[in-house]
């Protein structure tokens, strides 16, 4: 169906679109290029006719954040827009995260006005002369599918249906479009449109061949194990994953998880260490995992077959990757496995074999458990606070209703998933500061969820907390924040221990650029916001300190943060 609505402008006519295309929010860093932006709001607001939910968001990496977070949960991509080069610039590290990540995502940005003339929207400060580049797609060309500078409001229809599709076909990621002030001014009196995109993203499976390649492979496998950190990004990829692992009686692993990939409950969960299972392994299964294992310290045998299942399996934006693949499988997880799964009971596997490999991998999972809450309750005295104590007690206060987002800061291997959609991580691409501005997206996505947020001390800072705080304030987004302050950025004093295990920075214990001492009192700057903050030194209050955050969380409906004081290795 053909429709028409009264639009003064081509900003109004884009946000009647992206309203109509499904957009619920709309999270903006304004500058001087959004004045056509403000007004069409202004006015559709006043009319009370549909738009996007504006939330206006204090600082670029939060508002790239909060609509991965979003997008998370619900699966559907936003709509960030930010100021020009300035705000392009600031945003590059979250759209970083949301490439590596697959998040499919409209970002865009103003353009400069591009005339000097008389028009409406032309240039009128002084800022718009050095605020303009020869190519400003060029500064994120390398982390988006997609790039175009919309030139016309008459294709604003066929852009915009375009840059969605783009964004959500596989493998799924970020899209970049541009809005010049003078063309999102320019008048329109009349906006015709399809009540259907033009063009919509399509799933692909594997083919037949390949499937039944794998299946083969897998059914006649005395030792087969899978690897996985990020399959759970779709939901329903995790039952077909479980049929698959107890049809062959094969264990998984995830090594960082960044989803709920797999029930960690389950008896065929073992743990995030694969490295020592590749020597014995005959077939090895990844799933999602762009870092499988460690080359430098494990390596499959040459005899072993590998089979490789994901949206891009080969990964093939990352320059060098030189995992092996055997089988690639490239397509919805979701299809694919649930295509193996059935071609492997089709292919029939030897009983007694499977029925001695669950024995085995039970028996393993069993004392993995047990190993993992002892290595808890061991530094249940410790001061200042173990991570793993710390990562327990969370564990132990979470329920079925919560949802934890991670940045470098819990012991993933002291959590027991059992959920999809109950975790979400981030790549490891190395942008800080994504976990406050991600857990106020997922609150904003599930608001009948607690959400707690873990994150380093340098992690927070990195992600502009104070922006965080307003827009948890302002728009009423109550977030459990866990700070583990270890007064340092253990990830580079490890990097660098990894090069020079035996040199000068490990011997005397002098890491420049690693140390965050003397730390901040982090507890007051969720104060200033109106939230509850406290500074946990005693690891024995750590449970009871837990629950008045949850309380202030759930009763009082406020956002609350614990700065934990941690012990740094």
């Amino acid at each position: 169906m053909i429709k028409n609505v009264a639009a003064d402008s081509t900003a109004e006519a884009y946000l009647e679109l992206l309203a109509a295309r499904g957009i619920d929010y709309f999270f903006g860093n304004g500058g001087t290029d959004f004045g056509p932006i403000i007004e069409a709001y202004a006015k559709r607001l006043e009319a009370e006719a549909l738009v996007p939910q504006p939330i206006t968001v204090p600082h670029e990496a939060t508002a790239m954040a909060m609509a991965h977070g979003y997008t998370n949960v619900t699966g559907k991509p936003q709509v960030v827009m930010v100021h020009t080069i300035p705000g392009t610039a600031n945003a590059v590290g979250g759209l970083i995260n949301a490439n590596r990540s697959q998040i499919p995502m409209l970002f865009s940005a103003g353009r400069t006005p591009l005339t000097e003339g008389q028009q409406t929207a032309s240039r009128d400060g002084a800022i718009h002369w050095p605020q303009e580049s020869f190519d400003q797609g060029s500064m994120v060309r390398e982390w988006v599918k997609w790039d175009y500078e919309l030139r016309a409001g008459a294709d604003l229809e066929g852009v915009v249906d375009r840059a969605l599709a783009i964004a959500q076909s596989e493998p799924q990621g970020p899209v970049y479009l541009t809005l010049p002030r003078e063309v999102l001014a320019a008048k329109v009196g009349e906006f015709t449109y399809s009540d259907r995109p033009r063009m919509t993203a399509g799933e692909m499976v594997a083919a037949p061949a390949a499937i039944a390649a794998a299946a083969a492979a897998l059914a006649g496998a005395k030792n087969p194990i899978a690897i996985t950190r990020s399959v759970g990004k779709d939901p329903g990829a995790v039952a077909p994953l479980v049929a698959l692992a107890e049809a062959l009686g094969m264990a998984v692993f995830e090594p960082g998880p960044v989803f709920a990939n797999f029930p960690q409950d389950h008896p065929l969960h073992a743990g995030a260490d694969a490295g020592s299972a590749l020597a014995e392994a005959d077939v090895v299964l990844i799933l999602e995992a762009d870092v499988p294992w460690m080359p430098k310290q494990h390596a499959v045998p040459h005899e072993t077959t590998v089979i490789t299942i994901g949206s891009d399996p080969l990964f093939s934006k990352y320059p060098v990757r030189g995992f092996p693949s055997d089988i690639s499988l490239a397509g919805k997880p979701r299809l694919t496995l649930q295509a193996l799964a059935d071609a492997v009971q089709q292919e029939g596997v030897d009983l007694a074999a499977r029925s001695s490999r669950q024995q085995r991998w039970a028996a393993s999972h069993q004392r993995l458990r047990e190993a993992l809450r002892a290595q808890a309750l061991k530094g249940k005295e410790q001061r200042p606070i173990d991570k793993a104590w710390f990562s327990h007690c969370v564990e132990e206060v979470r329920d079925a209703d919560t949802v934890v987002v991670n940045e470098l800061c819990l012991d993933m291997t002291q959590l027991c998933l059992t959920t999809p959609g109950s975790f979400y991580g981030v790549s490891t691409a190395g942008n800080l500061g994504w976990g406050v501005g991600a857990a106020l997206g997922t609150k904003l996505a599930a608001p009948d969820k607690t959400v707690i947020c873990g994150v380093g001390d340098g992690s927070y800072i990195f992600g502009s907390p104070e922006a965080g705080h307003w827009v948890a304030r302002a728009y009423d987004l109550p977030v459990l924040f866990l700070v583990f302050n270890n007064s340092g950025w253990n990830a580079v004093a490890r990097a660098t221990q990894n090069v020079y295990p035996e040199g000068y920075a490990v011997k005397t214990r002098r890491g420049p650029f690693t140390d965050l001492a003397p730390t901040l009192d982090f507890e007051h700057i969720i104060e200033s916001a109106g939230g509850y903050g406290e500074q946990v030194t005693d690891p024995a209050d750590l449970p009871n300190a837990l629950q008045r955050g949850l309380r202030v969380v759930k009763e009082e409906k406020r956002q609350a943060l614990l700065n934990v004081v941690g012990f740094r290795p």
